[in-house]
């Protein structure tokens, strides 16, 4: 799993925008009452209470004991666990797994499918969205632009998000066993509130490309490389986050 340290408050404050664009992805869950369904990478817990709210009873796990420690302490009548979304079992299954933004974290992406198949009732349906080809491609080139001219191009980890394409995610659910049933991938471009918009949004979403930088540099390359992004994705105002979005249901 790309190594990422969560701000679980900045998340709830700032980023927010990530579980609200994910509640349309409930509708492709289709969540029934008492159904038994796992959110995987459930974050802060707002998705997996949504999901909840349709009489299912919902478990969440994710790899940030932050990110865990939120979900308790705002939803405490729902069940949240730490654990590796690519090293995980439960030993009574589920009708459904649903993921929100969580899957393109993953390094070990077969070893989190064959998890998610071995955990889901024979005919159980898996709903997530993740991020797609090109996802954020014009911030994350910006500031791997800045890093080289820093001077610290070997520092850029070998292991980064995993934005794969159609094709790709497909052929690895295929492989772990899955039936793929309905896909859908569309460009989502974001509006980042505030003038510091983006750069909360690379203190929270890419701290594991500076795992290998000192603080210092992380403050120069960030700034260098918010300077580049002024003139192609600050907009009217507004900063803009270029997100790509894949999305896909699959039956075990």
């Amino acid at each position: 799993m790309t190594e990422v340290k969560w701000d679980a408050d900045l998340y709830s404050r700032q980023h927010k925008f990530v579980y609200q664009y994910g509640e349309d992805l409930i509708e492709w869950l289709n969540p029934q009452p008492g159904e038994t369904i796992l959110d995987v990478g459930c974050g802060t817990g707002q998705l997996t209470s949504k999901i909840r709210e349709s009489g299912a009873i919902v478990t969440g796990i994710d790899a940030s004991p932050e990110m865990i420690r939120s979900a308790k302490a705002r939803f405490v009548d729902t069940q949240f666990f730490v654990k590796d979304a690519s090293a995980f079992s439960f030993e009574i299954p589920f009708d459904a797994v649903f993921s929100n933004a969580a899957l393109h974290w993953i390094t070990r992406q077969m070893e989190a499918l064959k998890c998610i198949f071995n955990v889901l009732r024979p005919n159980g349906r898996f709903v997530f969205e993740m991020g797609g080809k090109h996802n954020v491609e014009t911030i994350h080139n910006a500031l791997k632009r800045a890093m080289k001219e820093e001077g610290l191009g070997n520092a850029i980890p070998p292991e980064q998000n995993y934005f794969p394409s159609v094709a790709e995610q497909c052929s690895l659910l295929e492989t772990a066993g899955f039936t793929v049933s309905d896909v859908k991938y569309f460009k989502r471009s974001t509006t980042l509130e505030g003038d510091d918009g983006m750069k909360l949004w690379i203190r929270q979403f890419c701290g594991f490309l500076f795992r290998n930088v000192s603080e210092e540099s992380r403050a120069r390359i960030t700034d260098e490389a918010i300077r580049r992004l002024k003139t192609k994705i600050f907009i009217d105002g507004h900063w803009i986050a270029d997100y790509v979005r894949l999305r896909i249901k699959a039956v075990k």
